[in-house]
């Protein structure tokens, strides 16, 4: 192999290393780019694939500073970062407030935190009510959809048919994850299950008795839960010092017995709530088609090798 070739072969093994990577950015950070930023007329400033990390040179970079007003002064939310009163400690635990990253330390700038992923077009908080990590929890409960007769349902290609449950978010009107923030405080897998009851069921108009009955029906169930995702969430929230970030467990039903079967009912917080298939077409909020499929695929593999 001549010297040229193999000088070929090494640049052209770079490009593709570069481009992978610029693919990867890009899809898990492109909801959060260009376009009204939510539930304002803020126009975010525009920012161009190629120019989406820190480390790129944009002197052009004017990006708008934007803090919903309704956020200020809400006991969920943190003050202004030029409150001389807030000195908060990030990059780690704060209290009982999480500041640490799934994604690794940020950089803090002038006293702000960075999106770790890149630009937005937006500084401020926008209406996240944490500067840096915002923590969700999302609980993706499972089973296998069945015909009448209790066998598995099978698509065109003769692979089983996974469905989760689904709840339309009444801000956006898109389906997604039954999902919430985590509170000050309060385990990530106690926020998956509390999120799951408050969207996904009627829990908000059930009797003292309902819930414990309800809670002693599920309490194994959701202690065997499996970690599928913890990190960046490509949210139209997100901004250039503050972002969501989610933990989400699988809680998978096999044969059907338990959540299988369960009536469904929309939470205060959900405007609609449904068992949906996994499908190649599947259209989700933010990340959480990627999240699903992720957890199809493990799923189905497992199906596999025991069949």
């Amino acid at each position: 192999m001549t010297p040229k070739i193999i000088i070929f072969i090494f640049f052209f093994c770079i490009i593709l290393m570069v481009r992978s990577s610029l693919v990867m950015l890009i899809t898990t950070h492109f909801k959060c780019r260009g376009g009204l930023y939510p539930r304002s007329n803020v126009e975010r400033f525009p920012v161009p694939d190629d120019k989406v990390s820190w480390s790129t040179e944009f002197s052009e970079y004017k990006p708008v500073k934007y803090t919903s007003p309704h956020i200020n002064g809400q006991p969920w939310a943190d003050p202004d970062i030029e409150n001389p009163s807030f000195k908060p400690h990030f990059n780690s635990v704060d209290g009982k407030v999480s500041r640490v990253s799934y994604m690794g330390n940020y950089k803090i700038v002038n006293q702000y935190p960075l999106n770790p992923i890149g630009r937005t077009g937006v500084t401020g908080r926008g209406v996240l009510g944490r500067w840096g990590p915002n923590h969700a929890a999302d609980p993706i409960v499972t089973s296998w959809k069945r015909l009448e007769n209790g066998e598995i349902e099978h698509d065109k290609a003769n692979k089983p048919i996974l469905q989760f449950v689904a709840i339309k978010r009444g801000d956006t009107g898109e389906w997604a994850l039954p999902g919430g923030m985590v509170d000050p405080g309060e385990k990530v897998t106690a926020t998956a299950v509390r999120e799951f009851m408050e969207e996904a069921t009627n829990s908000d108009t059930m009797s003292e008795d309902e819930k414990k009955a309800w809670l002693d029906k599920f309490v194994k169930f959701f202690e065997g839960g499996d970690v599928v995702y913890q990190g960046y969430i490509d949210d139209h929230r997100n901004t250039d010092n503050a972002w969501m970030e989610s933990a989400a467990y699988n809680f998978h039903d096999n044969n059907g017995s338990i959540v299988g079967g369960m009536r469904l009912h929309a939470g205060s917080d959900a405007a609609g709530v449904r068992w949906v298939d996994i499908t190649p077409e599947l259209k989700l909020y933010a990340s959480h088609k990627e999240i699903v499929t992720d957890v199809y695929n493990k799923l189905l593999t497992k199906y596999s090798q025991t069949s």
